[in-house]
């Protein structure tokens, strides 16, 4: 017990010694945050745990009422930092592998993973807006460049190209 309340101390004191910093604005979501995302997404994947196409879910941000709602609702979930529990909810479903002798090993089976269309959608635009901000205000460091948009193994050659070109 003693360790666990000394080791409590320290770490509230090296977390007192780290500096504050301005909490930077979080802008509201934009229309076209949300068009672009569900426009780059392929209308052939699979349905989501609520049986919806991302077909479907293009025909409903076409509806300005609908997209003005589901923006409201992204930006109430972000100033609230709350995810509902519905958007947790997903589906796991196997698909076995064809021609197979035996399926006796999950080796043999495809897993897939289905989540709400919605969420999905919600969470492909706030992970976009996230990177933004963390690229814009560098909260990344230059060697962390894999998944990150416009770091590619190109772009880190150019970038060390650079580096080493300008020493």
């Amino acid at each position: 017990m003693f360790n666990l309340v000394q080791n409590y101390q320290v770490n509230t004191l090296l977390l007192n010694e780290i500096p504050t910093k301005l909490m930077l604005p979080w802008d509201s979501f934009s229309r076209e945050e949300f068009k672009s995302t569900v426009n780059k997404c392929n209308n052939s994947l699979a349905s989501g745990s609520n049986k919806n196409l991302w077909k479907h879910l293009k025909l409903v941000v076409e509806d300005n009422e609908c997209l003005k709602n589901i923006i409201n609702i992204t930006n109430i979930y972000t100033d609230l930092g709350y995810w509902p529990t519905h958007f947790k909810i997903s589906l796991f479903i196997t698909i076995p592998k064809l021609n197979k002798a035996t399926y006796d090993s999950l080796k043999l089976f495809y897993p897939i993973i289905l989540l709400n269309i919605l969420e999905k959608l919600i969470e492909k635009v706030i992970g976009k807006k996230l990177q933004f901000y963390l690229i814009a205000n560098n909260f990344i460091y230059f060697n962390q460049l894999s998944r990150l948009k416009q770091q590619s193994t190109t772009d880190t050659r150019v970038h060390f190209t650079y580096i080493i070109c300008s020493e």
